[in-house]
C-alpha cells in the first residue's frame, strides 16, 4: 500500500464540548463571533474566559483569526477558536477554518483534538468541515531523520455532530475527499528521484487493488505501437520509461464515462531550452496534474458514485541529453498532426496531445484535463485562481462551478481563433508554442486541436497546485489542487 503521511482519522461524538477530555478543541465561530447556549458549560469551566473573550472582542471570528485558551481543570485542555470569516459561502469557509484548526493542533503536538462548527453545520458544510481537518492535520516527514525529540503526530480528530444519518454521512464523505487530496500531495510533495513515472504507476495501481478498479500501463514500446510521436519526443530524452496510466472506476454500467487527464512531468529540466537553475527545485510538482487524478480517483473510489470515470496519466521526465529533441525538429502525433517543438520547455503539452487523443477511445460525455501547463497563467491570475479553457461553454460553466463550491476558484480565458496564428508552423502542422503573448491561450489552442469533438475543459493549475510560500491554512508545497474541483464535477454528474 502506498503510504501517505500522517493522515489523521475522523471520529464522531453527539457529547457536550465541556465533557470531552481531549488536548485541544476547537471552536470554529463566524464573524461576528458571540456567545450562544451550546456553549454555557464550557465556559463554566473556564470561570467565564471564553465569554469575557467574545464580549470584549478580543476575538472577532474574521477569517484566519486564531485564539488560544486554556481549559478548565476537567474537559479540553486547551480551547482553540478559529475564526471563518463572513464569507458568502460558509461551506468554503468552514474547510479553510478545519485545515488551520488541525494545523495548529498538530504544532501544538496533540496526538486528538476535537471539533465543533457553530452554528450548526449543515451536511455540506461538515462535509466541508471534516475535509480540511482532514488535510490540515496531513503531514509528510518520512523523508526526514526523526527528532531526537519525536514529535506527537495528530491520529484523530473527532468531531462534534447531531448524531443524524446525514451528519454521519457528510463525516464519511468529507473524510474520503480529504484521503484524495492526501494522496495527491504525498505524490507531489515527492522528490523527482523518487517519484519516478512507475512509481505513479505504482500509485494507480495501488488504488486500483483497494478498491476493485481496472489499471493498464503502457510504456515505451506500446505508445510506439501507437504512434504518440509527440509523447515519445520528451521522453526520448530521459533513460527512465514513460508511462500511459489508465485507471478505470466503474458505478454506472455501461455508461460513457468522464474522463480526467492529468500531465504527469516528474521533473522538468526544460530539457534542450533548459531552465535557469535558480527555482528548478520546485520542478518536481510538474507532476501536479497527474497527482490530481490520481487523488480524485481514490476520493471517487471512496464515495462510491454512480458513475464511470477514467483517470489518464501521462507520465514522463523532461531531460537534456543527447538523445532529446532539439528546437526545431518536427514529431508526429497519433493523431497524424506534425508537430514543430520550437520550446522544448513546453513539453507538457506534448505529451497531453496524444493522451487526449487517446481519451477518445473512451467515447467520453466530457473530459477535464488539468497540467501545471503554463507560467503564464500564473502572471495572468496569480497562486488563487486557475485558468479554464474548453471548447463547451456550458461543460467550461459547469466545471467552475464545481471549483467554485469547493473552494477552488477558477477563470475562463478565451480561446478565440485569432490566436491560432500564434500557432501555425512554417514546417509542420503547428508548433508548440505561440511566444509570450496570451502564453496560456495559445497553449490552451495546442490541447484544443488535439482534444478534437470531445467535449473538453483545460485547467491550467500552474500557479494553484503549489504553493512556494505559508497558505496559513496549509503549509507551504502541495495543495492538492484540483482534486476538489474533479471529484465535485464528478459527484455533480452522478446526482
Amino acid at each position: 500500500m502506498i503510504a501517505r503521511g500522517t493522515l489523521p482519522t475522523i471520529g464522531t461524538t453527539t457529547a457536550d464540548v465541556a465533557s470531552l477530555d481531549v488536548p485541544v478543541l476547537a471552536l470554529v465561530l463566524p464573524k461576528p463571533a458571540a456567545m450562544v447556549p451550546a456553549l454555557d458549560a464550557l465556559d463554566a469551566l473556564t470561570g467565564g474566559a471564553l465569554a469575557r473573550t467574545l464580549a470584549r472582542g478580543d476575538f472577532t471570528g474574521r477569517r484566519d483569526e486564531v485564539l488560544h485558551l486554556a481549559g478548565g481543570a476537567t474537559g479540553p485542555a486547551r480551547i482553540l477558536l478559529v475564526g471563518a470569516g463572513d464569507a458568502s459561502d460558509r461551506a468554503v469557509a468552514l474547510k479553510r477554518a478545519g485545515a488551520l484548526a488541525a494545523r495548529r493542533a498538530s504544532q501544538m503536538d496533540a496526538a486528538t483534538m476535537a471539533a465543533l462548527a457553530l452554528p450548526a453545520a449543515s451536511g455540506r458544510e461538515l462535509e466541508a468541515l471534516v475535509t480540511g481537518l482532514t488535510m490540515g492535520g496531513w503531514r509528510f516527514d518520512d523523508l526526514k531523520t526523526p527528532p531526537k525529540e519525536r514529535r506527537t503526530s495528530l491520529g484523530e480528530v473527532t468531531v462534534v455532530v447531531d448524531g443524524s444519518a446525514e451528519a454521519a454521512q457528510a463525516v464519511q464523505a468529507g473524510e474520503a475527499i480529504g484521503s484524495g487530496y492526501a494522496f495527491a500531495r504525498r505524490l507531489q510533495v515527492m522528490p523527482g528521484n523518487v517519484c519516478t513515472p512507475d512509481m505513479l504507476a505504482d500509485a494507480a495501481r495501488d488504488i486500483a487493488s483497494r478498491h476493485g478498479l481496472d489499471c493498464t500501463v503502457l510504456g515505451r514500446r506500446e505508445m510506439e505501437a501507437l504512434r504518440m510521436g509527440s509523447f515519445l519526443a520528451v521522453a526520448q530524452g530521459t533513460p527512465q520509461e514513460p508511462r500511459l496510466i489508465a485507471l478505470e472506476y466503474r458505478g454506472a454500467g455501461d455508461a460513457r464515462p468522464v474522463v480526467l487527464v492529468g500531465k504527469g512531468i516528474c521533473f522538468d529540466t526544460g530539457g534542450i531550452s533548459i531552465k535557469p537553475a535558480e527555482r528548478m527545485e520546485w520542478m518536481k510538482y510538474d507532476m501536479s496534474g497527474a497527482a490530481g487524478v490520481l487523488g480524485a480517483m481514490e476520493a471517487i473510489a471512496r464515495l462510491r458514485l454512480p458513475v464511470n470515470v477514467v483517470g489518464l496519466v501521462g507520465a514522463t521526465t523532461n531531460m537534456p541529453s543527447g538523445t532529446a529533441i532539439n528546437p526545431g525538429d518536427v514529431v508526429q502525433a497519433s493523431d497524424g498532426t506534425f508537430v514543430e517543438i520550437v520550446n522544448t520547455d513546453a513539453e507538457g503539452r506534448l505529451v497531453l496531445a496524444d493522451v487526449l487523443h487517446y481519451a477518445k477511445k473512451y467515447d467520453p460525455v466530457a473530459c477535464v484535463d488539468a497540467a501545471t501547463l503554463t507560467g503564464a497563467i500564473v502572471i495572468a491570475l496569480g497562486n488563487t485562481v486557475h485558468g479554464v479553457m474548453g471548447n463547451d461553454a456550458a461543460l467550461v460553466a459547469e466545471v467552475i462551478a464545481a471549483g467554485n463550491r469547493v473552494g477552488e476558484p477558477g477563470w475562463e480565458l478565451p480561446l478565440v481563433p485569432e490566436y491560432e496564428e500564434q500557432i501555425k508552423s512554417d514546417t509542420g502542422d503547428i508548433k508548440n508554442t505561440g511566444g509570450r503573448a496570451a502564453g496560456s491561450i495559445t497553449a490552451g489552442l495546442f490541447l484544443k486541436h488535439f482534444a478534437g469533438t470531445l467535449p473538453w475543459v483545460h485547467l491550467d493549475i500552474a500557479g494553484t497546485a503549489y504553493a512556494e510560500t505559508d497558505l496559513v491554512a496549509l503549509p507551504r508545497g502541495g495543495t492538492g489542487r484540483p482534486v476538489g474541483t474533479f471529484v465535485e464535477f464528478v459527484r455533480a454528474r452522478a446526482r
